[in-house]
Order: structure tokens, then C-alpha cells, then sequence
């Protein structure tokens, strides 16, 4: 199913605000990281483990579910399909992909923001904790992988969108048949559609 224009313009403003949030969301995320992998301040430290918690618990996740969803929204609402082009198919998995590893990195970012909440927690136990910067970096290459992908959309069609496209092209040649017969003049008719005259000679 199509969907209309004024709906299609709706669903991609939907999906490219999502999509753009989650990487605006990561980017925050990954500055505090930084912050965490370089500084040794201990309220620094300890600010900066609750604010990660609290932006890849209230925004990142969201964000990263909404754009999955939208994103699905647009491919099998419009021309391109779900599995007929190699871009959207790679975008579909990254996304899968990234959003697998979001959830399996919250443990740890939520283990990370219950330490530095209490208060018993040691200046130097803060400094031990370590960072997520090798996945907040990773997501987001991944993120900005995708955006290319959204935007250059690489041509590439996979054997499942080959097969639907011959399958197009034979029902649009066989819809026009009816047409062109019904179009062609009958034998034995003039230009102007009257039958022709026969002189007879007597």
C-alpha cells in the first residue's frame, strides 16, 4: 500500500526528526563520555554518570524505537520497499543492529549511574569505572552510516526487489495490450473508420 502525498510527507518529517534526535541525543551522550574517559574530578565524575543515565534512559532509547518504527513506516509505505533495494535493507539492519546494542549497553551505563548515586562511593572508585567510549563512538558512525545511506540512497536493487521489478514491467506490458488492440484499425477500414468502397466494374 501507497501511501498519499500529504502522508508521505508526514511519516518522512516524522522519521528524519527521530532519526536526527538520536544522533543529536548520542552526540550529547558521547561528549559526557569523553568527559568521564579524561576527567578525574570526582563530582565531575559523578554528575556526569547520572546524566548519561538519564539521556540513553529517557531520550537515546525513545528515540532509537521511534526511528526504527518510522523507518519501517516509510519503506513499506512508499516506492522503495522493505527488501527491494540493498540501502534500505543495509539501513534496516544497522538500525536493528544499533538499537541491539543500545539495549544491551544500558546494563552497564545503569551499573555505572547506581554507583556514582551513592554516596559511599569513593573518588577513586568513581575514577575506576571506566567509560562506554568505544560503543558511543561506534553508534555513532553507525548512526551517521545510515543518514548517508537516507540521503544518497546508492542504487542496488537485491534479487527479491529484481524479481518484483520484471514482475512490474509484465503487467504493465500486459495492461497495455488490451489497448493498443482496441486502438488498431479493423481491416478493411478507411483512414477515417468507414469501410472502404469496392468499385465493380460492368
Amino acid at each position: 500500500m501507497t501511501m498519499s502525498p500529504p502522508l508521505r510527507k508526514f511519516a518522512l518529517t516524522t522519521h528524519i526528526t527521530f532519526s536526527v534526535g538520536w544522533i543529536g541525543a548520542v552526540a550529547a551522550y558521547l561528549a559526557l563520555d569523553v568527559t568521564v574517559a579524561t576527567s578525574q574530578d570526582a563530582q565531575t565524575l559523578r554528575a556526569a554518570y547520572l546524566a548519561m543515565e538519564l539521556i540513553a534512559r529517557y531520550a537515546i532509547v525513545p528515540l532509537a524505537f521511534a526511528s526504527l518504527l518510522t523507518g519501517l513506516v516509510m519503506s513499506l509505505g512508499t516506492k522503495w520497499g522493505l527488501f527491494r533495494h540493498y540501502w534500505v535493507l543495509i539501513s534496516l539492519l544497522l538500525t536493528i543492529f544499533a538499537t541491539f546494542v543500545l539495549l544491551s549497553e544500558m546494563r552497564t551505563i545503569s551499573s555505572f549511574a547506581d554507583i556514582a548515586a551513592d554516596p559511599t562511593t569513593s573518588s577513586d572508585d568513581l575514577r575506576s569505572l571506566g567509560s562506554t567510549l568505544v560503543h558511543s563512538v561506534g553508534g555513532t558512525v553507525v548512526l551517521l552510516v545510515i543518514q548517508v545511506l537516507n540521503v544518497y540512497k546508492p542504487p542496488g536493487l537485491t534479487p527479491y526487489g529484481w524479481r518484483k521489478q520484471q514482475e512490474q514491467r509484465l503487467r504493465t506490458s500486459a495492461a497495455s495490450l488490451p489497448t493498443r488492440a482496441s486502438t488498431a484499425p479493423e481491416k478493411g477500414a478507411s483512414r477515417e473508420g468507414r469501410p472502404s468502397e469496392v468499385s465493380v466494374e460492368h
